[in-house]
């Protein structure tokens, strides 16, 4: 006997059940591999960085209050002590009433504390500077310790590695890196209606888009994703494929199937694994039959077929999740990046349901873009194709009023 239809949960609520599933465990990386990972655990400096007080300018340096008061009218004047290039720790201090030449990076002398920048100076020669602008103690200096001290924590666990992070880690001399694993990621999708990209399709078959346009997404976000062969709505076969994918991947995604028709197994696949149905149905437009499941502790979700539905509830819910599960601890809090546009017309929506409107955005000189709702069937590509965005309808809104500004999120 199949169930009646799903009770749609709200997007909050689904959230907070894909929160349940606890971050991947760490492994360790070259540091040249380490981009785009999240790290794994605190990184605590060993050394000061730098290491030693170091001139950020080329010039001259002095002690700050000899200086005091200089400028193009009443200049200072001071001896020059001696040269310091780089890579050279000076081995005298600076003396009073003196300077010394510096570059760009190298160590200031003992007594030193500030750096005069060579365009305020002038080489009078037999050995005389003249000064002819004020500096504060700790101007035109990187001081020892100010990019980290001893013992400080850097970099904190579930960090995103940028490049800026990568290189402080450089800095520091760390080579190996412990970053969370990527989530390894089974796609499987099911229809007797699917035929590979290769092939010809027959009256009534279409080739498999969401395989390819879900691998697309995982990859940008950062998975490690497998395709599995395509699945026809039979039971057996989706249970046996369900089975296999669930026993090695973090995350098993299946697309079709996940409604309540005749032909969709997908809930019966997961119930006869052992699987935990954590809900089947959320209150989102496009993607309301989405199924969420827990089978041997890793998630499952079950996605739409419709092509417009699997990359929306993908777009929501599969790329948090997976960023979660790499050690992104942010995932489902940082909001999406968005940019101010201009609604071109009415749209309306279902009281409690959250919409996801594609909009074409057209740009005007000197003013916000103006956003086009893209309306059209979950099943075709075109409106997918014709969007530059998505803007978001809360639940408790019919729908949003011409000429207002809404954040439209780029897909």
């Amino acid at each position: 006997m199949r169930e009646g239809f799903f009770r749609a949960v709200s997007t909050a609520e689904f959230t907070d059940m894909l929160r349940q599933f606890a971050p991947l465990a760490g492994e360790t990386v070259d540091l040249d591999e380490a981009c785009g990972r999240s790290l794994a655990v605190d990184i605590v400096a060993a050394e000061n960085l730098p290491a030693a007080d170091r001139a950020s300018m080329d010039g001259y340096a002095v002690r700050a209050a000899e200086v005091f008061g200089a400028g193009d009218t009443n200049p200072a004047y001071l001896d020059l002590a001696m040269d310091i290039p780089i890579g050279i720790r000076p081995e005298q201090p600076l003396p009073p009433g003196h300077c010394a030449r510096i570059v760009t990076g190298a160590l200031l002398p003992a007594g030193a504390d500030a750096v005069v920048m060579v365009e305020y100076t002038e080489d009078m020669g037999a050995g005389a500077i003249e000064i002819r602008r004020p500096v504060a103690p700790g101007d035109n200096v990187m001081l020892a310790g100010e990019d980290a001290t001893v013992g400080s924590r850097v970099l904190a666990a579930g960090d995103r590695l940028r490049p800026q992070e990568i290189g402080m880690l450089a800095a520091l001399g760390i080579q190996q890196v412990p970053v969370v694993a990527r989530p390894k990621v089974a796609v499987l999708s099911t229809g007797d209606e699917l035929v590979p990209v290769t092939a010809t399709p027959a009256p009534g078959q279409i080739r498999d888009v969401n395989t390819h346009a879900l691998i697309a997404m995982l990859r940008q976000a950062g998975a490690m994703p497998t395709a599995f062969p395509l699945v026809p709505d039979d039971l057996d076969g989706i249970h046996a494929a369900v089975e296999a994918a669930t026993e090695t991947y973090d995350v098993t995604l299946l697309s079709g199937g996940s409604s309540v028709g005749a032909r969709d197994f997908t809930l019966d696949a997961l119930r006869r694994i052992g699987a935990e149905i954590l809900a089947h149905g959320v209150a989102v437009s496009p993607g309301k039959p989405t199924i969420l499941a827990r089978a041997k502790g890793r998630p499952v979700l079950g996605l739409p077929g419709q092509v417009t539905s699997a990359q929306i509830i993908m777009l929501l819910f599969g790329v948090p999740l997976v960023r979660h599960l790499a050690g992104d601890l942010q995932a489902f809090d940082r909001p999406p990046l968005t940019f101010p546009a201009e609604l071109s017309r009415n749209v309306a929506s279902k009281q409690g349901r959250e919409d996801h409107v594609r909009v074409r955005l057209e740009h005007r000189p000197g003013e916000l873009p103006l956003a086009h709702p893209v309306l059209g069937k979950s099943g075709l590509l075109k409106t997918l194709l014709l969007a530059d965005g998505v803007i978001t309808i809360p639940a408790d809104l019919e729908g949003l009023v011409g000429g207002r500004t809404v954040p439209v999120r780029p897909l």
